[in-house]
């Protein structure tokens, strides 16, 4: 079985994104993949899959709240894109987020980090990179979007 024959699971994918008092984009949020997940250890945006019947908003909205203890706000759809990973193949459904209340609490045990363009954190996942393309195309921003890892990934 080829990956087009394997039916996509559908994610939904937070991107927030910080305002300055302008109302311009700055700073965004990656979180990493917990221990015992695939890709552990590798950054993301944050997110989770549909459960049946809800919106992507809908999925967004709790997946946000269990994963990193936040209420958002509205949730702006942007982009969506279809991943082959070997474990899965994923439509991630890319949302902006500019509003949430509530403080972050890593509730699995990953890590988060405020980045700007080029993203220092690494590994980046996959998936990840061409949201940061995307990002870099709107902010006029040339040049790597992100850090390559140092030495051999680990297998």
């Amino acid at each position: 079985m080829d990956a087009t024959d394997r039916p996509p699971v559908d994610v939904a994918v937070g991107v927030l994104i910080e305002r300055d008092a302008d109302g311009r984009e700055g700073r965004f949020l990656l979180t990493s993949r917990p221990q015992g997940k695939v890709y552990a250890g590798h950054w993301e945006f944050p997110g989770g899959k549909l459960e049946a019947g809800e919106t992507v908003e809908e999925a967004l909205r709790r997946e946000l709240d269990e994963e990193l203890g936040i209420t958002i706000g509205a949730a702006q759809p942007w982009k969506v894109e279809l991943m082959d990973y070997p474990h899965a193949r994923v439509r991630l459904h890319f949302c902006k987020v500019h509003d949430w209340s509530g403080e972050f609490e890593m509730r699995e045990g990953q890590d988060m980090a405020w980045q700007r363009l080029p993203v220092d954190v690494v590994p980046v996942l996959p998936g990840t990179i061409p949201v940061l393309e995307w990002l870099a195309a709107e902010r006029g921003h040339t040049g790597p979007t992100h850090r390559q890892p140092d030495g051999p990934v680990p297998a």
